[in-house]
């Protein structure tokens, strides 16, 4: 997409905000920041779309759903750079020249009231986010040849572990193990698996 095009619809979708009254405006921002901070599972898009109507602004169901990515993407933004209210201010009028003065003003007291506790959600989240396993893969081998081994013709258990990460790649990781390693390995799994069961 051309820079052209990303530029205008993001001044569409300001102009779209700007045209949102205060207090649908502030409300609309409260569910987004509420999810930030962790207080709800999501931002209902449609229950904000409702509040627009029965305010008077007729907007599609795509110009809601740019609003509701462009707030997200700014308090979420915000709250990785650790801005304050006046810089997250700055950073909107540095990017766009189509913000109404009111609504800076209506983001700034917003950001200045939940701010510090979405940044403390994110930090949360960077320090419980752990890779999922997705796929375990294990051969049994025989060292037959080695430079550092003295104990060769012994079996060994090589482990492949794809886990996709926070970000979203998958990665691999390998090692190796004797096999009374492997299968005191194997041993704590079963009763991880016995104890989340009891859960």
């Amino acid at each position: 997409m051309p820079a052209a095009d990303v530029t205008t619809g993001e001044d569409k979708t300001v102009g779209n905000i700007c045209r949102i009254p205060p207090d649908v405006l502030g409300e609309s921002c409260r569910h987004i920041l509420a999810y930030l901070q962790g207080q709800s599972s999501g931002v209902d898009s449609a229950e904000i779309s409702q509040s627009f109507h029965r305010a008077g602004v007729r907007l599609d169901h795509e110009s809601v759903q740019s609003i509701v990515r462009l707030l997200l993407l700014t308090f979420r933004s915000a709250g990785k750079s650790r801005l304050s209210g006046d810089q997250l201010v700055q950073k909107l009028e540095e990017a766009n020249q189509k913000w109404a003065k009111a609504v800076l003003q209506i983001l700034h007291r917003l950001w200045c009231e939940h701010g510090a506790l979405v940044q403390a959600q994110q930090e949360l989240q960077d320090t419980l986010s752990v890779g999922q396993l997705v796929d375990v893969q294990w051969k049994l081998s025989l060292a037959v040849s080695s430079d550092t081994c003295r104990s060769l013709n012994s079996p060994f258990v090589t482990l492949l572990l794809k886990i996709a990460e926070p970000s979203g790649q998958i990665s691999q990781r390998s090692f190796e193990m004797t096999v009374p390693q492997f299968q005191n390995f194997h041993k704590q799994l079963k009763e991880m698996a016995a104890l989340m069961e009891t859960v």
